[in-house]
């Protein structure tokens, strides 16, 4: 039961419920990006309106390996970004830090869901499963944790320089900063 004058707590359960709206809500997102209406048709559309407002005009296999890339980018950005927030959902306490363990599950995770999405796509008039996309987005999940990582691994150098006690003028003249 959780205790109303638990501030501590009330604050960890609020900042969990907020990372698993965020996490459901970009899941039915992907979903939403499954269905008939974000099919390759209309990113072909979207792809040639963005191509007719830069005055640019491109081959039809030009614009085919160009359609394909935004498609596949659309994949590893959509599961990059379920990935990071699968993370902060899995990873409930206060200060987050670097947990290997838990961007395991979220790339496992988000590439299990990547299963689901296909077969969602195989009932969808239209559209059909790849597993090519569900090793897509499984690259993207990793490469969000990559990202993380990194993001990581960056603030903490980033703490230890601002922690580390700084050297008066007369000491660094005299060549003993820090002792």
């Amino acid at each position: 039961m959780i205790d109303p004058f638990d501030f501590a707590g009330n604050r960890l359960w609020v900042r969990s419920t907020i990372a698993w709206a965020a996490t459901l809500l970009w899941a039915f997102t992907i979903f939403s990006f499954s269905g008939r209406s974000f099919g390759g048709a209309t990113t072909a559309w979207i792809l040639q309106q963005a191509l007719r407002l830069l005055h640019l005009e491109v081959s039809p296999p030009v614009f085919e390996f160009l359609h394909f890339c935004l498609r596949k980018l659309g994949h590893v950005t959509e599961y990059a970004t379920f990935s990071v927030l699968l993370y902060f959902a899995l990873e409930s306490r206060e200060h987050h830090r670097w947990r290997t363990r838990t961007a395991l599950w979220a790339i496992l995770l988000a590439g299990l869901y990547s299963l689901t999405d296909e077969y969602h796509q195989s009932l969808v008039p239209g559209r059909g499963p790849s597993l090519r996309d569900c090793g897509i987005d499984t690259v993207g999940a990793a490469l969000g944790m990559l990202a993380m990582y990194h993001d990581a691994r960056h603030a903490q150098a980033s703490s230890r320089i601002t922690a580390a006690p700084s050297a008066s003028p007369e000491d660094t003249k005299k060549g003993v900063a820090g002792e």
